[in-house]
């Protein structure tokens, strides 16, 4: 009796803990798990709804300090994990579950939209998600040189093309298929089916989210991947020059037009910092934030500008990887979180996900 009295205090004390970003407490949204209580020492796992959360740090302090002010409780362990939720949508093509899909758009090219893909990517996958990148771009496919492979692994019994993997992602890119430097001439029906095949003849693993690299203005590539897959959401790079937002708009709108989520504006090369701290805005400045105000979408957040970014996509080792404690770096992996975050929220507001399972 005394146990199930403490572990009725115990929850209790985690009922009052919110989940920042969801707005609920861990209890009602189902977040506790493996509850152990032995001689006043408790334990248990907080599971997050994304291992990319922003904010793991606090809800582990508070978790751990709401119960240690439990009445009886010697000692807390807290077990941090995640398990990222599916935004229900039903993707026929893609035979093993992807649970989250994003789209990475520009409305012109030069903005360095690859680079944010592949490093968003990366970023999630150093958090310990299961990531997928996938390159639309199929008349510019950078990719495999940003993410510095050259080829796929050898293919296996199940008739399909494996992804290949780097820094912790699969990837898929036709870059793989085509001699270097061939150009793909191609006219729209060829495209649409490339990218269908890139989502249905792909042994893509289980993943939680797949990101995808959209080439550059609003045609057939877009089109293709929308009738393809269904998107958790789109994700627009611009500079900061009003030329540049122009573009970004109709890359904003277009995925309005196609019934995807915007998530939000990023805005790349914000800034140049010199060493002795004064910035240098070579592009103009508050570009994206105008976007985004005027759009009514939110603005995710800027890039400075650094050497290391283009270095590192140059040798295909992106920035997170090589420089991660650079502005850069720091800048991109806040990105990946806020993307990740606002993908939870939305999942979790879907009808197959609003399920409150106290655990006793």
């Amino acid at each position: 009796m005394t146990e199930n009295l403490s572990r009725e205090a115990v929850l209790r004390a985690l009922s009052q803990v919110q989940e920042p970003e969801l707005h609920k407490d861990l209890v009602t949204l189902n977040m506790i798990r493996d509850l152990q209580i032995d001689d006043g020492n408790v334990s248990f796992s907080v599971v997050l709804t994304t291992p990319a959360c922003p904010l793991r740090g606090r809800i582990e302090k508070e978790a751990r300090q709401a119960v240690l002010a439990v009445p009886g409780v010697r000692s807390v362990k807290v077990t941090m994990d995640a398990s990222v939720p599916s935004d229900g949508r039903q993707r026929g093509l893609l035979r093993l579950p992807v649970r989250n899909a994003v789209a990475v758009a520009s409305g012109k090219g030069g903005v360095g939209k690859s680079t944010v893909a592949v490093n968003i990517a990366v970023a999630l996958a150093q958090s310990g998600a299961k990531v997928g990148l996938l390159d639309a771009d199929i008349y510019g496919p950078n990719l495999p040189t940003m993410m510095g492979v050259k080829h796929l692994p050898p293919q296996n019994d199940s008739g399909k093309l494996p992804p290949a993997v780097a820094h912790g992602v699969e990837l898929m890119s036709i870059g793989f298929l085509v001699k270097p430097g061939q150009p793909l001439i191609w006219r729209g029906p060829m495209l649409h089916s490339a990218i269908r095949q890139f989502l249905s003849d792909v042994n893509w693993g289980e993943l939680d989210y797949l990101i995808i690299d959209l080439p550059p203005g609003t045609g057939d590539a877009q089109l293709s991947l929308a009738q393809s897959i269904p998107l958790s959401g789109g994700v627009i790079v611009t500079l900061p020059q009003d030329v540049s937002l122009e573009d970004a708009q109709r890359g904003l709108e277009m995925f309005r037009e196609l019934s995807v989520p915007v998530l939000g504006v990023i805005e790349n090369m914000s800034y140049l910092e010199l060493p002795d701290g004064t910035r240098i805005e070579v592009f103009g400045k508050g570009g994206g934030e105008k976007l985004a105000k005027i759009a009514k979408v939110p603005f995710l957040g800027q890039i400075p500008m650094d050497p290391s970014v283009r270095a590192g996509g140059d040798q295909g080792m992106p920035v997170v990887v090589t420089a991660p404690e650079s502005a850069p770096a720091a800048a991109l992996r806040s990105l990946s979180e806020k993307i990740a975050a606002q993908l939870s929220v939305a999942a979790l507001k879907t009808p197959d996900n609003v399920k409150i399972n106290i655990v006793g």
